[in-house]
């Protein structure tokens, strides 16, 4: 295993470390409001002062993006950091939340991790060396049609002017498909695409943290994405699909011709 994904499986083991310890007291958490069913706690701090004091000792001189304090500069290396996805699920007690770190090179992705401090599931991958579930490789799943598939999605409470052409898709895919699902916890969702939990996944209105590491993993688990033109700017647009090959196809196509529809 690479040497910078030890160390972001270290870094992602302490911070899960920390929202675990804190799960009996999130009545007692102080938690601030960044917009509309947006929240910060002071585990997401706490996470995220780890994670980044972990990676500084081992790559003092890496650049680091992280979602609660923003960008830091370094050399060619960029660390993009989720230190608590799924917050809002967090801090209900549902248990659907991570830890994500991803790492490119001269902006290229090169290593993703996605942490479930729950269930212990590391799921970890590297540019050219596939992708795993704690110690077993994992590939997408071969359902080859969209009737069959099980998909995830996520809501676009962020931006009110995403919320039609979300619906109309949403609306195409739940007559289509054997079923939709919507836990909270959008890197996660990537990561159960790369495993072959979920045979697609589509989202509007993200950010780069949420989809780095998870970017890493579809592609080296044989899995298609790209931003909803196709292409691979979805880094920068915050809409992404990821998808099994078979069925990526029809779904790129049902969310363009919906996105139109309602734009």
């Amino acid at each position: 295993m690479h040497p910078l994904v030890n160390t972001a499986i270290k870094a992602a083991r302490r911070a899960g470390n920390i929202m675990v310890r804190h799960m009996d007291q999130l009545d007692r958490l102080d938690v601030r409001r960044k917009g509309r069913s947006d929240f910060v706690s002071e585990v997401d701090t706490l996470a995220e002062a780890e994670i980044i004091r972990v990676i500084h000792t081992a790559y003092p001189d890496h650049a680091i993006i992280s979602e609660e304090s923003g960008a830091r500069r370094g050399n060619e290396f960029q660390w993009i950091i989720d230190p608590l996805d799924g917050t809002t699920n967090y801090l209900h007690g549902f248990p659907q939340f991570c830890v994500s770190i991803g790492v490119r090179r001269r902006n290229v992705l090169e290593h993703g991790v996605i942490f479930d401090p729950l269930r212990n599931e590391i799921f970890s991958a590297s540019r050219g060396d596939g992708a795993r579930l704690n110690e077993r490789r994992i590939r997408v799943s071969t359902v080859s049609r969209l009737e069959d598939a099980l998909l995830g999605t996520g809501f676009p409470f962020r931006s009110v002017e995403h919320i039609d052409p979300y619906l109309a898709t949403f609306r195409s895919f739940l007559g289509l498909t054997s079923g939709v699902r919507r836990p909270g916890a959008a890197a996660l969702d990537l990561a159960y695409v790369a495993a072959g939990r979920l045979d697609g996944f589509w989202e509007l209105g993200l950010n780069v943290w949420d989809m780095a590491a998870g970017a890493v993993l579809i592609e080296e688990a044989g899995g298609l994405i790209a931003d909803f033109a196709g292409g691979q700017d979805f880094l920068n647009t915050g809409s992404v699909l990821a998808a099994t090959p078979q069925i990526f196809g029809d779904m790129l196509e049902i969310i363009r011709r919906r996105t139109a529809m309602s734009a």
